[in-house]
């Protein structure tokens, strides 16, 4: 093997190396550190107290009852010094009133002006919550210890929420709630003042007395420093409720029903080569959303005539491999309640577990409404989420038009899940089916099981089975049992899988079929006592692929060490031991063939991320080695300046020269991207790719104004062009939603 390193990548990493000087950013040198656990502490008691005063969320906490309830503080760092006090004091109060959940959090800073805030936006796009100051508030609304509301909110007022489920296993940050929250900046610190509405929330309304799971907390970035209410080791999220504390006092709250009506508008032009022809021109339509509480704990959603115009173009992507690519789910209202129906290589968080759901997921919606990466119109549909008599159940049911040659199809989803002896069991059952008569269908099952024992150990399987109209040779199941162990020291994980050559999920992703795959790994995460270093992590992997018959088909090994320092910078690198054997040839993405034989080669990867709490950040990965019966050289590279909380600007540049018997070539991604945020109901972005191996570019521009809670207008312009001059696809958008309440 024959990697290189360039210079341009050793300046780049001297620059920004995080050296000794870190070392003492907290007042605690890394001898003084010392080997406190936060999950063997206590699970602290919150108390929630009722008021009939009237608040004003205004971010002021100025209201004399907010003086005279129970705090909840004393946080506890997970990192960098775990089990330690935070080194900035947090005060949170919870109160209550017939209607509304109060949240009051004072968060003391020692230094304001040094606040990491990176955006106005909602949801933080594009953006992990780890790089800023924020405060979180996640609720345990049924305390199952499993599922929860998450609220994180930023200094300036901006709002990132969602929910969780199965501990930490799914998220779901594209559901949108209901409540309003005020922050204000002083020469103490911030302040967050939040009132959520019950009937934006689920619980169960027969208890009189309300328990629920909660934890907090606050984020200094400055710092690189995470403390909790409830102490939690690094390596958890503050949604991993099985760790979090309880909240008390809460009585007498009732949930409405909570219907809401959301019709939208849309005018639409469309243009460009392959655009279907009665897609093109001008178009106005017209439709609805609908939520309703059939119970407290069961939730009705209804569309009609669906639109997505609003949703921003996939990011472009490079195939150097001989399957095909996996695209996540942008779409609101299929990622609303997501890891409900979640089936397949589910990854644990925090567990190197050798397969995720973007090599096998039973269920994806990206196959409704989308045949050929074009978009295929969605006439309505519903979904039921929620629970009912102990289970935890989703059911979904859509039906989509017509296209040209292709007939309507109805696609229908249920998902049931329940908690046993601590042992989650489910069940699966997705059908799709033509509607032009011609009876062509396509259908998928599945059950799995999942339990985690002695705190740290995780076994999960499943078992999943498809039939369909014209019936594919070979078996028509996929099964998998793994074993994963994560504790603070240790990541030990082993994996078993078959996938039948003829197993085909009309509405789900698999990324190959016809194998038997074994996979283990070992690895480390000591916390050295190392100037500047927050933790190592050594690991070696072993993955092997044969065919149903036992013939070796991929193995790769793997050795890797990763760092990562305490201002949150990371170093990793990768040595890898490969074979693929080649049954057929395929065609890299834009260029030379590779022959069908037997191929062993070796690569290396290195890879810098500097901190990303700095207002210049960037990273670069260096790649390369053998490539079957040739070699390739990879370089990326990506830049973020956050100029202020209102302007970022993100560029990337992915490089890959290919070198083969059957020809060399080049294979280049570009990508910029801007963001500009007026307050936190106004914002937009522009987002240009260029993909080389397709000599193609894509535009994106969007503008988003929430008018009113729930209530947005986007205007979006959308263009594919061959840079010969070629228009492929251009769309000029506006969209406009009002939220009705009743």
């Amino acid at each position: 093997m024959n990697v290189r390193v360039s210079g341009a990548f050793l300046i780049v990493l001297a620059c920004a190396w995080p050296g000794a000087a870190a070392s003492g950013q907290n007042g605690v040198q890394p001898a003084e550190r010392t080997a406190i656990e936060p999950e063997a502490m206590l699970r602290p008691i919150g108390h929630a107290t009722r008021t009939t005063a009237k608040i004003d969320i205004d971010g002021r906490l100025d209201e004399a009852v907010w003086a005279t309830v129970d705090s909840l503080d004393g946080f506890i760092q997970s990192q960098p010094d775990a089990g330690r006090p935070a080194t900035e004091r947090s005060v949170v109060r919870i109160i209550y009133d017939d209607r509304y959940l109060y949240v009051g959090a004072q968060l003391y800073e020692s230094e304001p002006g040094s606040m990491v805030i990176s955006t106005l936006e909602k949801d933080f796009p594009g953006e992990s919550t780890r790089d800023y100051d924020i405060f979180g508030l996640t609720l345990d609304t049924f305390l199952d210890r499993k599922n929860s509301f998450i609220y994180l909110v930023n200094p300036m007022g901006a709002v990132r929420d969602g929910q969780t489920y199965d501990d930490s296993r799914e998220t779901n940050f594209s559901w949108d709630g209901v409540y309003e929250v005020k922050t204000r900046i002083e020469d103490w610190g911030w302040s967050v003042e939040m009132a959520i509405p019950w009937n934006s929330l689920r619980f169960d309304p027969s208890r009189p007395d309300q328990v629920w799971g909660l934890n907090l907390l606050r984020r200094v970035r400055r710092k690189n420093e995470d403390s909790y209410w409830a102490p939690m080791d690094r390596r958890d999220p503050v949604h991993r409720m099985s760790k979090a504390g309880t909240l008390e006092g809460l009585r007498g709250m009732r949930s409405s029903r909570n219907l809401m009506i959301t019709p939208y508008a849309s005018a639409t032009s469309a243009s460009g080569a392959v655009t279907a022809p009665g897609d093109r021109g001008g178009n106005v339509d017209a439709g609805f959303d609908l939520k309703y509480g059939l119970t407290p704990k069961l939730t009705l959603d209804l569309t009609y005539r669906t639109d997505f115009s609003q949703v921003e173009v996939d990011e472009e992507q490079v195939n150097l491999t001989q399957y095909s690519l996996f695209f996540p789910e942008k779409r609101d209202f299929f990622v609303e309640n997501s890891g409900v129906f979640s089936f397949g290589d589910v990854a644990e968080r925090g567990y190197r577990m050798g397969a995720s759901l973007r090599d096998f997921t039973l269920f994806h919606s990206r196959r409704i409404g989308l045949r050929g990466g074009r978009p295929v119109p969605i006439i309505g549909g519903g979904r039921t989420t929620g629970r009912i008599a102990g289970f935890e159940v989703g059911m979904l049911d859509m039906q989509t038009g017509a296209d040209g040659a292709s007939p309507g199809e109805n696609f229908a989803v249920a998902r049931v899940r329940r908690d046993i002896q601590g042992v989650d069991v489910g069940g699966i059952m997705v059908n799709r089916q033509s509607t032009d008569g011609s009876g062509s269908f396509n259908r998928s099952w599945g059950v799995d099981a999942s339990t985690r024992l002695l705190g740290d150990l995780i076994l999960s399987s499943y078992v999943a089975g498809t039939d369909q109209t014209d019936d594919l040779p070979g078996g028509h199941l996929a099964s998998r049992l793994t074993a994963a162990w994560r504790d603070q020291l240790w990541d030990i994980s082993a994996m078993y899988k078959q996938v039948g050559e003829g197993f085909a999920p009309g509405v789900g992703y698999v990324r190959r079929t016809g194998i038997r795959q074994s996979y283990a790994t070992i690895g480390a995460h000591p916390r050295p006592n190392i100037a500047g270093v927050q933790t190592v992590n050594p690991y070696v992997e072993f993955d092997y692929i044969t065919s149903p018959s036992g013939l070796l088909e991929t193995r790769t090994g793997t050795a890797g060490l990763g760092i990562e320092f305490d201002d949150g910078s990371t170093l990793s690198s990768e040595v890898l031991d490969r074979f693929e054997r080649l049954d057929r040839p395929f065609t890299v993405s834009g260029g030379a063939s590779v022959a069908e034989g037997s191929y062993a080669f070796r690569e290396g990867r290195l890879s810098y991320s500097s901190s990303q709490g700095r207002s210049l950040s960037g990273r670069v990965t260096i790649s390369g080695g053998d490539f079957f019966d040739g070699d390739r050289r990879s370089v990326g590279v990506g830049a973020n300046w956050r100029a202020s909380y209102r302007l970022a600007i993100e560029l990337r540049a992915d490089h890959n020269d290919i070198r083969l018997p059957g020809g060399d070539f080049t294979a280049d991604l570009y990508g910029a991207k801007v963001r500009y945020s007026h307050s936190t109901k106004l914002f937009g972005s522009a987002f240009v790719q260029y993909n080389q191996a397709l000599d193609q570019m894509v535009t994106n521009l969007r503008a988003n104004l929430i008018h009113a809670p729930l209530s947005d207008l986007y205007l979006t312009y959308t263009e594919r062009r061959d840079m010969g001059g070629d228009v492929q696809e251009r769309q000029l958008a506006m969209k406009v939603t009002r939220m009705i309440a009743f």
